[in-house]
């Protein structure tokens, strides 16, 4: 791997969450892959609101040039 791609290997991920107050939370995570990266926890009162933002956020990421690991897109 050339340093410019290794400079470029970067991960996103976000994931949906119930918590023990009846609420749910969409992290999101993203950095250099093989160092700590950054996060964001967002609360939500209900599972579809946080689907659909997890959902909004996954397609932003998919429209920056990150892709599903283990595909080949």
């Amino acid at each position: 791997m050339t340093r410019t791609a290794q400079r470029r290997a970067r991960f996103y991920r976000v994931e949906v969450a119930y918590n023990l107050f009846g609420e749910y939370s969409v992290m999101r995570e993203w950095g250099p892959k093989g160092r700590g990266g950054q996060h964001l926890l967002v609360w939500f009162s209900n599972l579809r609101d946080a689907c659909m933002a997890a959902e909004r956020w996954r397609k932003r990421a998919m429209r920056r040039g990150y892709v599903i690991e283990g595909t080949t897109e």
